[in-house]
Formats: C-alpha cells, sequence, structure tokens
C-alpha cells in the first residue's frame, strides 16, 4: 500500500506526511471511487523558449476554465531573458520545474520528440500532445494528438480558445500573442501563416500590445543580453537534439538583434560546441546566430561539417557559414541536414 501511495503523492509527500495505516486505507478508497486525480503536467521541450513556456500555461488555463481538475503547468529546463521578459510584462510567475517523467501524467505542447523531451518520460504516461513540429512520435494506446503546421503551438492554442468562446483575460492573451512573435520572428520566418497573423491580430487588443513590431524588437533585445551569460549559457538556450537516421545532431539557434556582438565570441562558442559533441557523442554540434534585423544567420559548426557544406552546396570558413535570408531552424536547417544524413 505504502508504494501505491508513494506512486500517486512521491516519495517526498509521503515522506512528509506520515500516513498511518488508517490514512492509507481511506486514501486507497479514495483513489478507487475516483475522488482523488493525479496530477497532469503539461510542459514544453528541454531548453524551453518562449513559446513552450508560455504555450504550458495557457494551455493549463485553457483546461481548468473548461472544467479539467488537476491540471498543471510545469517547465523542464531553465527560462532564458526574453521569457522572463514576458512573463514580467504580463505579471505571470514561471511555471513549476518539473525533471523526471516517471509515474507522471503528462501533456506535451511544442515538442514530440522524446530526445527533446523530459528525462524518463518513457516511465510516466503521455495523454495528449499539442504541437507544430514534424511528428516523431510513438505510443502504446490512442491518444489526442493536435498538430497544425504554423508558426507556432500559441497559434493552435489562440484558435481554440476563440472557437470555444473561453474566456481569455489580458494576462494570458499576452503570454499567446508573445509566443507567436517570438516563433514567427516577428513574422519573418517562412515558418510565418496567415493564421498565425490573424491570431496577433486578435490577440493584440485583449493584451493591450499596439506596436507588435515594436513588442518583438523588445522582446529579442531582452533576449540579447549576452554579457552575464557564459559559452554554456548561450549554447543550452534553445537547443535540440536530433536522430538522423541513427546519426544524433545537436542544433542551438539564438535571436539577436545583431549577430556581431556574439562574434568576438567565436572562439569559445565554437569550443564550447566541441565540448558538448564528445560529451553527447554526437556526430555534429551546430549553432545558428540568427540575426532578425539583417534576416539572416551565422552558422557555427564542429564535427561532421562536410554534411552542412553538401546541404548548402557552399564552404565553410573557420568553421563559420553565413547564411542570408535563413530563419528558421525548422523549416530551413533541419530539413537539409536530414537529406544528407
Amino acid at each position: 500500500m505504502a508504494q501505491l501511495v508513494e506512486r500517486c503523492l512521491g516519495k517526498a509527500e509521503v515522506a512528509s506526511s506520515n500516513l498511518a495505516q488508517g490514512s492509507i486505507i481511506i486514501f486507497i478508497k479514495l483513489i478507487i471511487i475516483g475522488d482523488f486525480k493525479m496530477t497532469t503536467y503539461i510542459f514544453g521541450h528541454k531548453n524551453p523558449d518562449t513559446d513552450s513556456i508560455c504555450s504550458a500555461i495557457a494551455y493549463a488555463d485553457f483546461k481548468t476554465k473548461n472544467g479539467e481538475k488537476n491540471i498543471l503547468a510545469a517547465r523542464i529546463g531553465d527560462i532564458n531573458n526574453e521569457t522572463k521578459f514576458v512573463l514580467d510584462k504580463f505579471d505571470i510567475s514561471a511555471p513549476k520545474l518539473l525533471t523526471d517523467g516517471t509515474d507522471k501524467k503528462m501533456i506535451l505542447v511544442d515538442h514530440n520528440q522524446e530526445t527533446q523531451s523530459i528525462n524518463n518520460r518513457d516511465k510516466g504516461e503521455v495523454v495528449e500532445v499539442l504541437d507544430h513540429h514534424n511528428i516523431n512520435f510513438q505510443s502504446a494506446g490512442t491518444i489526442p494528438f493536435i498538430a497544425d503546421a504554423v508558426g507556432a503551438t500559441a497559434t493552435i492554442l489562440a484558435t481554440m480558445y476563440f472557437e470555444t468562446k473561453t474566456p481569455l483575460d489580458k494576462k494570458i492573451a499576452g503570454l499567446l500573442l508573445s509566443a507567436i512573435i517570438s516563433d514567427t520572428v516577428i513574422f519573418k520566418s517562412p515558418t510565418t501563416t496567415d493564421k498565425d497573423k490573424t491570431m496577433a491580430k486578435k490577440l493584440a487588443p485583449i493584451a493591450e500590445i499596439k506596436d507588435l513590431n515594436a513588442f518583438g524588437i523588445e522582446m529579442f533585445k531582452a533576449k540579447s543580453v549576452w554579457g552575464d551569460m557564459n559559452s554554456a549559457d548561450i549554447i543550452e538556450m534553445d537547443r535540440k537534439e536530433y536522430d538522423m537516421s541513427g546519426t544524433k545532431i545537436s542544433i542551438t539557434q539564438v535571436e539577436t538583434v545583431d549577430y556581431t556582438d556574439l562574434v568576438p565570441r567565436k572562439k569559445e562558442l565554437l569550443d564550447e560546441l566541441l565540448r558538448l559533441k564528445e560529451l553527447r557523442d554526437m556526430n555534429l554540434s551546430v549553432l545558428l546566430i540568427t540575426d532578425i534585423i539583417k534576416e539572416g544567420c551565422l552558422l557555427l559548426a564542429v564535427g561532421d561539417t562536410g554534411k552542412i557544406e553538401k546541404a548548402y552546396n557552399k564552404k565553410l570558413e573557420n568553421c563559420e557559414m553565413w547564411l542570408d535570408g535563413v530563419l528558421s531552424r525548422k523549416k530551413q536547417v533541419v530539413p537539409l541536414l536530414e537529406k544528407v544524413f
């Protein structure tokens, strides 16, 4: 019986509760008759960006307002400066940090691949997925899987709020709007769709944001504070791992209003990419420094860089390459690399 209680409450709660035998029996009866439900955690990917954090918070709000109970937004990594700026602006606390999926009920937002998800996800239960990325997911049973080819998970959520007429306050509207602006790079990314723009326009007056471009620049400036960050922090800021035909690669993307701010730190960034490659036993480690003003990115890479040269039909010089017009990792980098691996 103690094991059942531990599975439902967690080790820390069992240790602190000091449940008596009679209490355990009552607790089990509550489970049997359905008066107790385990918490369902909603979270985005590792090294979370603004869309991952804001979509988790918003989806928990949406479900709670529509009568679901025991729903809790969470995160599985540290919050970056841009997301912190957004949460502070709309006066919302950061979600709970979750580090292990063992015995947890989980709803995934803004990702579905296991390599980008919580540790020990396979030891818990994924009950739903809400995402806008390529699908690479397996489940033993049938679960709701909501996916759409839009620029942000927040766009899917905003659509759900409006279509169901679920109450949408300034705070949640602000989070959804911020996530759309961030993931679409102020609507400049090729992943941007008309639906992203439509939802942003509908959210803006509720969030009391008059100038979307100015607000977007303000967000990216908050993200571009590199002085207090070491090279490891920068590389881990928005890093995703991929399995390409059995080959492990890592791609980090950071957005800035001026990529030259990071050029003087090229050597230490390359050193960190190499350290990460060896530590994680990967074939290729990449950093995309995306300049939202110049609308392109500086690509730094270590490892099997010939694959990058083949993908873009262009030579790297001193481990770097400028890619004009490349703003989207999802649409302009990952698919090209998948073709050459």
